[in-house]
């Protein structure tokens, strides 16, 4: 975009030099300079973003936007991690409003979903490039250099872009283990800055083939959340499986399909036994069978753990525990539990909600069975000495993802970004 605004105002929190965050050079040119005509709706509201809520010319650290840094003013204190509200959306909000498990996960399947994945991944990419050029980024890298980024990952689709990802890390952030959240939990010292977390939700095959030896030749620890029915299984996700029953001729009597693209949050919106019973009737109904998908082993799982990825509690068979009853949720977490503890030789520390949001009935349960961590689903960065151990923050990310957008995820500005646009939406 054109740099014709003048120089925001040096605060004691931007003149403060942070180890190992770079300031980035401006843009060359201007959004028509690449595209012809005028500039692409991205840059437009991006520059609507930057206008709204963080214009460059009365840009003040004293007193950021409170809507964007969490409703809080930061006064004349350094930006770190006390100065923003940690809060997390609920259960509901976090399927309705982020990126959640399955969300992340429906996008994925089937040909029309596949399509329309990478059509939201070129846009949302594109809206990255002018992002990491917008004025505020430097603010939002030094201010992220004092949080914790925790990476929700899923499958890895594109090793080499996971790999350029993982060699940004390296570069610009500090990864750590697991083990390392729980020592500071523990000790209640926070985690050094720049701290970085990579986990991957659902633990799919490619964790182990494409995932585990990047991360071992790059020296990066990581944790893999898994559902514990599918293991030494050859069964599709059932989200996967839902979408592929609905695209040929799968029918339920509660669900109005229309457009297979509409079937799973239509499902996650269910109690669970009726999304149970239409999933039983979509196979009954459909014409042919989902194909097998190889699931890990319980060798799997000790591979990975011995190769530095630590395994975590997913439930047993990833249900929206929003619409769960409380037995259902109990059964989902213990029988889970007892299963790792018995594949494992130890019990797991560390719980990944599968529907992407804090349940207070979960939280329960795992404080009985001794879980030391719970992570969400709601694309934020959190605290380096997490206030809620059971609620810890997760920012989604994919391994398509463009360098230049997984910096802007990883200052969160692109998180900010997306939390303003749905209320402009709505």
């Amino acid at each position: 975009m054109p740099q014709t605004q003048s120089t925001p105002p040096t605060s004691p929190a931007r003149a403060r030099p942070v180890p190992g965050v770079r300031a980035l050079p401006p843009p060359t040119g201007c959004a028509s300079d690449h595209h012809g005509a005028g500039r692409t709706r991205p840059a437009v509201e991006a520059k609507r973003f930057e206008t709204t809520h963080l214009d460059a010319k009365r840009l003040d650290t004293k007193r950021l936007d409170t809507t964007l840094l969490g409703g809080r003013h930061l006064g004349t204190r350094p930006v770190d991690a006390g100065t923003v509200d940690t809060r997390n959306v609920g259960a509901g909000d976090a399927d309705a409003r982020n990126v959640g498990t399955g969300n992340a996960d429906a996008r994925n399947v089937g040909t029309g979903n596949a399509d329309a994945k990478r059509t939201e991944t070129e846009q949302q990419d594109a809206r990255g490039e002018w992002l990491r050029f917008a004025p505020v980024q430097p603010l939002f890298r030094a201010r992220a250099a004092q949080r914790l980024a925790v990476l929700a990952y899923h499958g890895v689709t594109d090793h080499r872009s996971f790999g350029a990802q993982l060699d940004r890390l390296r570069r610009l952030a500090t990864p750590v283990s697991l083990e390392a959240v729980l020592q500071a939990v523990t000790e209640r010292r926070p985690l050094p800055p720049r701290s970085v977390l990579v986990t991957f939700d659902d633990a799919d095959r490619s964790v182990l083939t494409h995932a585990l030896p990047a991360l071992d030749a790059r020296g990066i620890p990581a944790t893999a959340f898994v559902i514990s029915e599918l293991i030494g299984t050859e069964r599709p996700f059932w989200w996967h499986e839902a979408d592929f029953l609905a695209r040929h001729g799968g029918r339920a009597r509660s669900l109005d399909c229309g457009h297979p693209s509409q079937l799973l949050p239509r499902l996650k919106a269910m109690p669970d036994p009726d999304r149970r019973r239409s999933l039983h009737e979509l196979r009954i109904s459909a014409d042919r069978r989902p194909p097998r998908q190889e699931q890990l082993t319980p060798a799997d799982l000790l591979a990975l753990r011995d190769g530095g990825v630590a395994i975590g509690n997913h439930t047993q068979g990833h249900p929206c525990l929003g619409r769960c009853d409380d037995a259902t949720v109990r059964t989902e977490i213990t029988g889970a539990h007892e299963a790792l503890t018995h594949w494992l030789g130890e019990p797991p520390i560390a719980f990944a909600y599968p529907d992407g949001g804090h349940d207070p009935r979960a939280e329960t349960v795992l404080q009985e069975l001794g879980y030391r961590l719970g992570f969400l689903s709601d694309h934020r960065l959190g605290p380096r000495l997490p206030t809620h151990p059971l609620q810890i923050s997760r920012l989604q990310v994919d391994s398509t993802t463009s360098t230049r957008r997984f910096d802007t995820i990883l200052s969160g500005l692109e998180p900010a970004y997306r939390r303003w646009r749905r209320r402009e939406v709505a």
